[in-house]
């Protein structure tokens, strides 16, 4: 294997971390890209990896986009990601849990982690017993913290209806087609909101069984979960894993609008351009999709309320405004633009 640094990922990040413990059958990535604004803060998925480079890829990845999803946010955080490698059938164990807790505590404050894919809250109470360091524990009340995925939800959302007020000229989602991709917890919460709108619907997952329970419930229509990325839309909204936008699926879109809260969804930087070429509108998803870590990250500093999480959120589609407008007066592509707003943020520009 590679070196981390040789990695085509990695990105000047300041620690990546390899944890193996023997005794829970832990094996574990944290990658801390960036802690120029504060510690480097994301969440720790559980996901098998057929091959264990492609776990260090992910982290490397994911905290270059927790660096810029904080830094866009206006949070004093920087960037980070765990990964913990489940084998095939693994199940995850208080001791499993304890000992990636202890992988956190060890570097002393660098990376605060949190809920992602394969975590749950219960999850974060048990790492909690072992460090510190841990955000998206359970809230009581009107108070920050919990599950961040209907907050997440909330900012995919709003960051969809600003996308078709850009592009179609109506504050108004009723009668818009909408291809989502992806309803779990946050692709769920994005589809009831906008079917409450009145939007028309086509649901997709990899566990037909949930997007047909969804579709029946909310009168929309359900697509196989290899064809969503080819429907006949007005928005596609990927909400599941990343790298589905890549040379091939991006000719093939019928839509002239893409956003969703899918991490990473441009398979290499080149696909920001061909989107742009296409003069489809894009929602750079570390700017849509920070609802839940303005949450979590409330929490663990311990500011403010729901009230202030829902208006921090509610500042996302002024953000996303903002990219688009430098896009459309300088010609570069969205994704570029928001890189480069986060760069400088993050003191790389």
């Amino acid at each position: 294997m590679s070196a981390v640094w040789d990695f085509a990922d990695f990105d000047d990040h300041e620690h990546v971390h390899m944890f193996r413990d023997r005794a829970s059958g832990l094996t574990a990535v944290i990658a801390v890209h960036s802690t120029h604004l504060g510690p480097g803060a994301g969440g720790v998925r559980y996901w098998h990896y057929p091959q264990r480079a492609a776990a260090i890829t992910d982290a490397l990845r994911l905290s270059r986009g927790m660096s810029y999803k904080n830094a866009m946010a206006g949070l004093p955080l920087g960037g980070g990601k765990g990964v913990i490698l489940a084998d095939e059938g693994q199940a995850k164990t208080p001791e499993l849990l304890a000992a990636f807790g202890r992988a956190v505590e060890s570097l002393g404050g660098a990376y605060v982690t949190a809920e992602d894919v394969g975590m749950s809250v219960a999850d974060m109470v048990e790492i909690a017993r072992a460090t510190r360091h841990v955000s998206g524990l359970p809230a009581a009340g009107d108070a920050v913290g919990g599950n961040p995925s209907p907050l997440t939800a909330l900012g995919v959302y709003l960051g969809i209806k600003a996308a078709i007020r850009e592009k179609l000229g109506t504050d108004s989602a009723a009668g818009v087609r909408v291809a989502v991709q992806g309803v779990g917890s946050v692709g769920e919460g994005v589809a009831r909101r906008l079917a409450a709108d009145g939007a028309k619907l086509i649901l997709a997952d990899v566990d037909l069984a949930r997007a047909k329970a969804l579709s029946e419930e909310l009168g929309a229509d359900l697509a196989d979960s290899a064809a969503i990325m080819e429907v006949e839309a007005e928005v596609l909204s990927p909400n599941a894993l990343g790298a589905t936008l890549t040379e091939q699926s991006i000719e093939r879109l019928k839509v002239s609008i893409v956003a969703g809260a899918a991490n990473n969804q441009l398979a290499t930087d080149a696909d920001g351009q061909r989107i742009h070429d296409r003069g489809i509108v894009y929602a750079p998803d570390y700017v849509i999709n920070a609802g839940g870590i303005i949450n979590v990250a409330l929490e663990y500093l311990g500011q403010g309320s729901r009230e202030e999480v829902e208006s921090r959120i509610g500042a996302i589609p002024g953000r996303l405004a903002e990219i688009w407008a430098e896009s459309k007066a300088s010609g570069i592509p969205a994704s570029v633009v928001a890189d480069r707003m986060a760069q400088t943020l993050i003191g790389r520009n």
